[in-house]
């Protein structure tokens, strides 16, 4: 039971690190790590919340969770009792569920996709002030991107054109081809269905959050190479002001009408506060041991 004991500490530790890093302010000068940590921790918690289980219907045979398995397949589960087998059969349903839910997060975003590329079809059109952009023809503010396996769509508005000058909607479409170019619709899906799977716990709802806001830091970064940084922030400030309606299912905005999200990406461009070469040295570190410590245990003999 030692490999499960442990496999239970872990999965009970990504819980707290999940709380504190949900309220952390560092990552937001490295964005790019932070993202990194939240997935190396959401991981950590599937693998060690499942090999726990695991662990615990497999402790009949002496074995450790991995080296437990050829026994079990072999005398069908017959070791088992109502408890080992109560855990081995909770094991298995989280798997399936946190899969399924995976599966179906995903297939629902690529019909909303294929819906709105279609829309898009019919009612935007091309314009020479924004190449390789497509305009529709409305008069509030909005820019998204429709991010694509082969190709992704970089959209704005009629009335974006109108709100900004020519650098701030540089700038702006930067941020947008900076979404479609990291995939960051891949980095949101998993905890955007893990909400599914438990939306009743509000910390999962304020993980989800924690990575949107990074994942916009992260684009704006990437915005403001070779342009100064006040472009970006001034037309974050717009699009606030003009309070844009949410972009689309399944897509990426530029800007919400949330003021806090916005007033924290603008102070980081305008004020940018790197982290320390020490402290970005140990969280990169501490990617790779968060996610690799419980397939570790997994994997070892115990």
């Amino acid at each position: 039971m030692t490999g499960a004991a442990l496999l239970a500490v872990i999965s009970l530790g990504t819980v707290g690190g999940a709380h504190l890093l949900s309220r952390a302010r560092w990552t937001w000068r490295t964005p790019r790590t932070g993202i990194a940590l939240w997935q190396a921790l959401g991981l950590c918690w599937g693998v060690a919340t499942i090999g726990t289980l695991l662990g615990v219907a497999l402790e009949p045979y002496r074995k450790g969770v991995l080296g437990g398995l050829p026994g079990l397949y072999a005398d069908q589960a017959a070791r088992l009792d109502a408890v080992h087998l109560a855990a081995l059969m909770a094991a298995v349903s989280l798997t399936g569920v946190l899969l399924a839910m995976l599966m179906y997060a995903v297939l629902r975003v690529v019909r909303a996709r294929a819906r709105h590329r279609a829309l898009l079809a019919l009612v935007s059109r091309r314009d020479s002030a924004v190449p390789g952009t497509l305009v529709l023809d409305h008069p509030g503010a909005a820019a998204y991107c429709v991010p694509g396996v082969r190709s992704s769509k970089v959209v704005v508005s009629a009335g974006t054109l109108e709100l900004l000058d020519r650098a701030e909607l540089a700038a702006v479409l930067a941020h947008e081809r900076a979404h479609a170019r990291e995939r960051h619709d891949l980095v949101l899906l998993p905890f955007a269905s893990l909400r599914q799977v438990f939306p009743q716990f509000r910390l999962v709802g304020r993980c989800l959050d924690a990575v949107e806001l990074l994942i916009e830091m992260a684009a704006d970064d990437r915005a403001r190479h070779g342009r100064p940084p006040k472009e970006l922030a001034t037309a974050l400030l717009r699009f606030a002001a003009a309070r844009p309606a949410a972009a689309p299912s399944g897509t990426l905005g530029v800007a919400s009408a949330d003021d806090i999200p916005v007033m924290a990406r603008v102070g980081r461009l305008l004020e940018p506060q790197p982290l320390s070469r020490k402290a970005r040295v140990t969280a990169t570190v501490a990617v790779p041991v968060i996610a690799g410590l419980p397939l570790l245990l997994i994997l070892l003999p115990h």
